[in-house]
Order: C-alpha cells, then structure tokens, then sequence
C-alpha cells in the first residue's frame, strides 16, 4: 500500500491542486509515523530502569526513524538512527549498535556517533500502513485548509459565486471551485430558499483557519452585500465618483442607502437608480425582491434625517446632541407613512443615520408644546418669549429644564451664565412644587375612592 502511495503522488497533487513537495513532505512524516506505530520506542520495552547513571539515560532514549524522497527511485526511504556504544549494556534496547557492528555499515563511524540504518518498509505491516494512510489524508487536508485560506484571505469583503451542494443543520454549503463555503443560518435571509444546484451570490464575511468546518464564512444580510452589488451595476460607484456613505437593512424586506457624488454634474440618487430603474431594478433582482430606498446624503444630520425618512414629508427637526437623538414632527397625514409598516420606516431611518428618532404628528406636537407652557410657565423668571425658544429648542417640560446644564440654558436664551444657573434652580424648585401636587392629587383620589367603597350597600357586590 505505502509502495503503491508513493507511485500515486503526481496522480494526488494533480486532482488535490496541491504542490508535489508538499505531498513529498507529508509522504516521510507518514514514514516516520508508521515506524514508529509499528516498533514503538525503548520507553515501551519491558526492561530495568535505575536511578542514574548513562546506562539509563542510553536505556530511556526513544528509537528515532528518518524518511527521505528518493527521486531516482521514485519511492520513500525510511532510515532508523541508532546511538554507536562500544558495547551493550544489560538494560540497552534497540535505539543503540555496537561499533563493532556498526563499522561493518559504515567503516568511519566512532563510539558517539549516530548511525542511520536503511529499513525494509515492507516490514511495516498492514497496521503501520493504514496508519500511514490516516497521516497522508490528514495532512492533505491540512495542506487543502491552507491552501483555501491563502487564496481567500484577501478576499474578505467581497462579493462571491458559488453553487449550492448540501445543507448541514440549517447551514448551507456552497461550493467555490476546488474549495467550500458555508452560508450560517443565521447569515441567510428569512424570505429566501434555495435548492441544492442553485446558483448564490453571496458577501465574504470571514475567512478563518477552521479545522473541521468550512473557511470561508458568507452572509446574505450583510449590508457590504448591498452596497457591493451596487458597485457591480453602477459604474460611477465603482469609480468612485459617488459613494455610499451608509446603509441600513432588514433583509429580504427593505433597505435604505444614501448617497453622495464627488462630481456636481453626477446625480448620486439618479446613478444609482439608472435609466427606468435598470440599475436599481437589478439589485432588487439579486436581493429578491428587497425593496430599496436610495436617499442623498447630507453632513448636516437635521437635512440627513429629513431625507431619510422619505417617502414622508417633515415639518420640523428638534435636535438633542446631548443624547444624540432627533424629534421629527410630521404632517398628521404624513404619520403613518413616516413610522411605516411595523415600525421598518423609522428604524431603517435611525440605523441610516445612526441617530435615535422620535416621531410625532403636528397635532400631538401642538398638543405636547401646550402642556410644555403649562409647565415652564410656572418656571420663577421665565418670561413667555423665552418659554417659545426653550420649547423651540426641544424642551417639554420642567423636569428637561431642571435637567439641563447652565451653560447650555445660557446658549438657548442667550443669558449671562449666572442668570441661567438662576433659572435651572428656579426649574428646580418648579419641579418640587409639581411632585408635592402630583402626590396630593393622587392622596385626593385615594380618598375618594375609598369614600365611594365604604357608601356602597352590603350586598353591591351580590348585585
């Protein structure tokens, strides 16, 4: 078997794309690890060990085995390298040779020296050989790994093709040419099903040097998906000349990307949808049937957020760059159409922009800035002009003033610093006087109710 192993090595590195040398290498140490399944070492001889001495060093030493290429033959050596002794000691295994013997191999060797004695690989054995085999087929998988890791590692990021082979607990396996690939359940879009043959197009999210799983990890959610298929249809992404600067999915149902061109003569928004929709249309395609929302993008995030939200129409941007989130108001009719369906409008919009969104219609506004002036009205040292900017400026109530730091008061009502410091503690004392109301309202209540339970008759409850 290993004669017939070594004559197959050219047929193996052709079908496994694996270089000859490499195929060589694991040939010897699949040798060397037979010989050593076969004859073991002098740790594995039943003999006397003492408790010093070079006797028992010599006696505890393993039994060392060297295979070499042969390339005129065509075949594997396998040698086994014994220690030269002047002679044997009682508890001396195979791992040494007289010199004696030894000079009839080799007339120069001296007391010391290590002999490598040519072995009949035959005498190997059924076992050793099998045990061979094992070694040949694990290290030409580790030389595959390696092999798929160096030709993908660059890779990452990327857009790739392959073909669905097989499905293995709920992962697909996909094949790449001489290697695979594996798309994780939880890489894959949850409208999608695919069949073994299928063709898959899929972004490259890691390449890793896994030991029994497949490499090269893919994904189908990965918004890198999105904006790489982009590059492929729009020629103007791929130049450069317009660029995405973010993007925001919820795969196989809606996407958002927005956009922005380095060439004010090239429409961004306009490139990326194509003449009737064409470019656009073919993302949709790829993606099957992902509704896609291409918005310009815009430094200034009030602009940005408003274009984000589209299809709805925004009235007005309250921002708070102290918690990083923005208060649209809309149009009442412009509501729903803002939020969409199950929330998916806004929560694209805020992943877009990486801002916190808050929505509420004109109506709820007004209805929220009237309470606000209830509240900040009560506010010692406010006046009525100065309770419109506050609520202009995103403050609802006398908790969001008391909150507030000074400086940023003095900011908002361009105020001397130490008035502002006035007003937050006036804000403060404000919302004292609120809390003790609030708690005498609901001891009134509790009052009432407890009145009207002890009016009832005895026989209400019967009633």
């Amino acid at each position: 078997m290993i004669s017939e192993l070594a004559r197959d090595l050219r047929t193996v590195a052709t079908e496994k794309n694996i270089p000859l040398d490499v195929l060589i290498e694991v040939l010897e140490q699949a040798m060397v690890a037979a010989a050593r399944k076969k004859y073991g070492s002098d740790r594995d001889l039943d003999v006397p060990r003492h408790d010093s001495g070079a006797d028992d060093d010599r006696a505890r030493k393993a039994r060392e085995f060297e295979a070499h290429w042969n390339e005129e033959l065509g075949e594997v050596e396998l040698y086994e390298f014994k220690s030269v002794v002047d002679e044997l000691g009682p508890d001396d295994g195979d791992a040494v040779i007289v010199l004696e013997e030894a000079r009839r191999l080799d007339s120069e060797c001296e007391v010391g020296d290590q002999l490598g004695i040519k072995m009949d690989v035959r005498e190997l054995g059924r076992i050793a050989a099998q045990t061979a085999k094992q070694v040949i087929i694990q290290k030409i998988r580790d030389a595959e790994r390696d092999m798929t890791f160096s030709e993908f590692k660059d890779r990452k990021g990327e857009i790739i093709t392959g073909i669905v082979r097989r499905f293995d607990k709920g992962n697909i396996v996909i094949e790449l040419g001489r290697a695979e690939a594996v798309l994780p359940k939880r890489e894959q879009v949850p409208t999608e099903t695919y069949r073994q043959g299928d063709r898959i197009q899929a972004y490259v999210v890691d390449v890793t040097r896994a030991a029994k799983t497949p490499q090269v990890v893919l994904s189908r959610t990965h918004p890198g998906l999105l904006m790489k298929l982009f590059e492929l249809e729009v020629p103007e992404v791929a130049e450069g000349i317009v660029r995405i600067e973010a993007c925001a999915r919820e795969p196989g149902f809606r996407a958002k990307i927005a956009v922005i061109s380095v060439d004010s003569d090239v429409d961004p928004v306009g490139a990326c949808v194509g003449m009737k929709g064409s470019r656009v249309q073919a993302v949709v395609g790829e993606l099957r049937g992902e509704a896609i929302d291409i918005v310009p993008y815009h430094p200034d995030p009030a602009r940005f957020i408003v274009h984000a939200i589209a299809p709805a129409q925004v009235s007005r941007v309250y921002i708070d760059e102290h918690s990083h989130a923005m208060e649209l108001i809309v149009p009442d009719d412009q509501l729903s159409k803002a939020i969409g369906r199950r929330g998916q409008n806004v929560r694209l919009a805020a992943q877009l922009t990486g801002w916190r969104i808050d929505i509420f219609s004109e109506s709820k506004a007004a209805e929220m800035a009237e309470q606000a002036r209830d509240e900040l009205g009560r506010v010692h040292g406010l006046s009525a002009d100065q309770v419109e900017d506050l609520i202009r400026h995103g403050f609802r109530s006398v908790q969001e003033l008391s909150d507030a730091e000074a400086w940023e008061i003095a900011g908002v009502l361009n105020l001397e610093d130490q008035t502002a410091e006035e007003l937050v503690a006036a804000a403060e004392r404000a919302l004292d006087a609120l809390i003790l109301e609030e708690a005498e309202r609901r001891r009134l209540e509790e009052a009432e109710r407890r009145r009207a339970a002890e009016d009832l008759p005895p026989d209400a409850d019967e009633a």
